[in-house]
């Protein structure tokens, strides 16, 4: 088959088609015959050689696709075969074919299309994970998604509406803040020209937002900091203004504030089973009926996987963007 790698550490000009075999499912996997793949910022990293794959894991790219299961492992029913399943991926996405492990896939909902369902995966739990169970947000709490224009920011708009939060948004469009708040955000405010602070302090009577959802890193933390309220909880993701923060602990003890953060690839494998199991119980319910689901801003050949790249790092992407073999 013809799949998609980066021949060498660089641009999105280094991506190329190459052969390699069609893998086999081995105990506890599908064969998936992939109907759709999602775009990712950590395939850019694997592309510009910042993320390596783990040892034993395909050069081929990609962290999560939906495909049609049209081979079972060893320990996998076969009435499995002919079903959609969208599933979170260790690598090898940009391809016709790819192999999941079954407990990281989720049963695709009837009502949902192949392009959606390959723009799920990784979003569904990365936002689980971090949103819900380290930040612990819960029905009637505040949380500040920065980000919210971006493939996980949209999903986490949609996830946290849908679990009955009220969403203050960032972006750095305003043309983008309308269809931010149709999605489920009480608040939107453009960053460029908007105190975030400030906002966070007003909507919520100075008492402060519950929960902050940070992909920015950088000086960011620390206001993030002062918009959280007592008790509240950081949650980084990316930090696309740096790793390296200054905060003052008093604030923390003060505010009794906690920090987490994560980063879904190096999970265990137990772990993201544990997590698809939650996902399937609390928020494919909310899929199939249509409150959960991406924004897609473009689908492409995967032939053309580098315009992809060079699309998300434009910053000009509003959702997520999916390759379609």
């Amino acid at each position: 088959m013809q799949a998609i790698i980066a021949r060498e550490p660089g641009d999105a000009s280094v991506l190329t088609l190459a052969t390699r075999p069609v893998p086999a499912p081995g105990p506890g996997e599908v064969l998936l015959r992939v109907l759709a793949a999602g775009v990712n910022r950590p395939d850019i990293m694997q592309r510009q050689g910042l993320a390596r794959p783990a040892e034993g894991v395909t050069d081929i790219l990609g962290l999560e696709a939906c495909g049609e299961v049209v081979a079972c492992g060893p320990g996998v029913p076969e009435s499995l075969l002919g079903q959609r399943l969208m599933s979170l991926l260790p690598g090898g996405g940009y391809a016709p074919w790819c192999v999941a492990r079954l407990d990281h896939s989720l049963a695709v909902p009837a009502e949902l299309d192949d392009a959606a369902a390959g723009a799920l995966p990784e979003g569904l739990f990365t936002v689980w994970h971090n949103l819900f169970e380290l930040g612990g947000l819960r029905m009637g709490e505040t949380v500040l998604i920065h980000g919210a224009s971006g493939g996980i920011g949209t999903l986490a708009v949609r996830m946290a509406h849908a679990a009955g939060a009220r969403v203050i948004a960032t972006a750095g469009r305003t043309g983008r803040l309308a269809e931010l708040r149709r999605m489920g955000a009480f608040q939107a405010i453009c960053y460029r020209d908007t105190d975030f602070v400030a906002t966070c302090q007003d909507y919520t009577g100075r008492q402060g937002v519950d929960v902050v959802l940070d992909m920015v890193g950088g000086d960011y933390v620390r206001r993030n900091l002062q918009a959280l309220g007592f008790g509240g909880r950081h949650v980084s993701l990316s930090f696309l203004q740096g790793s390296a923060v200054n905060i003052d602990l008093l604030t923390l003890m003060q505010k009794q504030l906690s920090l987490h953060s994560s980063t879904m690839r190096p999970q265990k494998a137990e772990e993201k089973a544990r997590m698809a199991l939650a996902i399937a119980r609390h928020v494919l319910p909310l899929v199939a009926d249509g409150r959960v689901s991406p924004r897609l801003h473009e689908c492409l050949p995967l032939a053309e996987a580098a315009r992809a790249h060079q699309l998300l790092e434009s910053g000009d992407v509003f959702g997520k963007v999916v390759l379609l073999p």
